[in-house]
């Protein structure tokens, strides 16, 4: 177990290298939440993300206490560039593996801080066996991504930060991976803000930490499915969860659905762009699983997010907060019978996003065309108001999505 004069002591070294990443307050959000948000910037840390926090502390010791090594990794994204980072401030070459399939930004912006890349397997379980395989052969040293106390005590400086920059919030929501930041943030605060309760929170495809609370032991889950990549992990670690059950008041889940609303109202109101990880802790407050009414501060724990699956996430999130609406229309095959429904959709002033009329291969009368409706509303309750309307109307509608 780490203690307060470890992570006042990684302060100490991490310090000199990063910032102090700002706390925001956001009016929009408070409103929708019912109660005061804040928000802790981690996606303007250097590299991104918190995981530079971690591994430079780590390097950093490494460096004062066993001289120059080599230093290997393996992430699909934000552990990758917080080491690349940490081995070239110490002058140490590193290699990172990667998942074959990670995303290109990721992978060039963690050889831009100077760090061998090597694409290996199809998770990032592969690519962790290939890193400790080459860590055996040629003595290199592994950088853990949350298995260390001077990971999770470099992590913990975020909640030193906290606790003089956010001294009026009640409960502080932290994502939840391996457990390394939760651990660390758990830590600081349990010594320094203990009237601060400390919530966790898993995408509910990925519910490692929870799981491993509810049986009192590590957890390996089976498989993992979610659009946050950042917290897929199918295991969390003794050194982690020892914490967990020392300093957190609770462990919670959310759906993909409130991730992708989280991440665009974040992007929308807040005008911050962060990856699904980084989203999870507003989503658990927006979806009322952090008890309280008092102030309560989400950690945005990264933005590292590729612009083409952006623009996924953030149709998601339109879909998910009903904000699209896609509508199976069937109509007689006749002049004027298109035009009579687009009539109807001006006269409501909706703006169609996209029009598909099909007449082959559908179970359809002869005499009938099928039509594929895309419309922009502005709530669900909207959603539901068209469809009356053109049913009222005489169109056979029906909900396509």
């Amino acid at each position: 177990m780490i203690d307060l004069r470890d992570i006042e002591d990684a302060r100490a070294t991490v310090g000199p290298v990063l910032r102090v990443t700002p706390v925001t307050h956001s009016h929009s959000l408070s409103e929708r939440a019912g109660r005061e948000v804040l928000l802790k910037g981690e996606q303007l840390q250097r590299t991104g993300s918190f995981k530079i926090r971690g591994a430079r502390n780590f390097v950093a010791h490494l460096e004062a206490t066993e001289g120059r090594h080599e230093i290997v990794a393996a992430s699909a994204g934000n552990h990758a560039q917080g080491v690349a980072l940490a081995a070239r401030l110490s002058g140490l070459p590193a290699t990172i593996f990667m998942p074959a399939n990670a995303a290109l930004p990721k992978v060039e912006a963690t050889r831009s801080y100077g760090a061998t890349v090597l694409l290996d397997g199809a998770v990032v379980d592969d690519a962790m066996a290939a890193a400790r395989d080459h860590a055996d052969r040629t003595g290199a040293v592994l950088v853990p991504p949350f298995d260390d106390p001077l990971v999770v005590a470099g992590q913990g400086t975020i909640g030193l930060e906290l606790a003089e920059q956010a001294a009026q919030a009640t409960v502080v929501v932290v994502p939840v991976g391996g457990g390394g930041l939760l651990a660390g943030v758990a830590a600081a605060l349990a010594h320094t803000s203990r009237q601060v309760k400390v919530v966790g929170v898993e995408a509910a495809g990925a519910a490692a930490m929870r799981a491993s609370l509810d049986a009192g032991r590590c957890v390996t889950l089976d498989n993992v499915a979610t659009m946050a990549d950042g917290i897929a992990v199918r295991c969390v670690s003794e050194l982690t969860l020892a914490h967990a059950q020392a300093y957190v008041h609770d462990v919670v889940t959310v759906t993909e659905e409130e991730i992708s609303q989280a991440l665009l109202l974040l992007a929308e109101r807040a005008k911050v762009v962060v990856e699904p990880a980084g989203a999870v802790g507003l989503a658990a407050i927006l979806g009322g699983r952090v008890a309280g009414t008092g102030p309560a501060l989400a950690v945005l724990s990264g933005g590292n997010v590729d612009p083409l699956v952006l623009t996924k996430l953030i149709d998601h999130g339109l879909s998910a907060a009903g904000r699209y609406l896609l509508l199976r229309i069937v109509l007689g095959d006749r002049p004027g019978a298109l035009a009579a429904l687009t009539d109807a959709v001006a006269k409501m002033r909706l703006n169609v996003l996209s029009v598909e009329h099909h007449r082959a291969g559908l179970e359809l009368g002869v005499d009938e065309v099928e039509v594929l409706l895309t419309l922009e509303t502005r709530d669900p309750t909207h959603r539901h108001e068209v469809v009356r309307t053109l049913r009222d109307q005489g169109f056979n509608v029906e909900l396509a999505r």
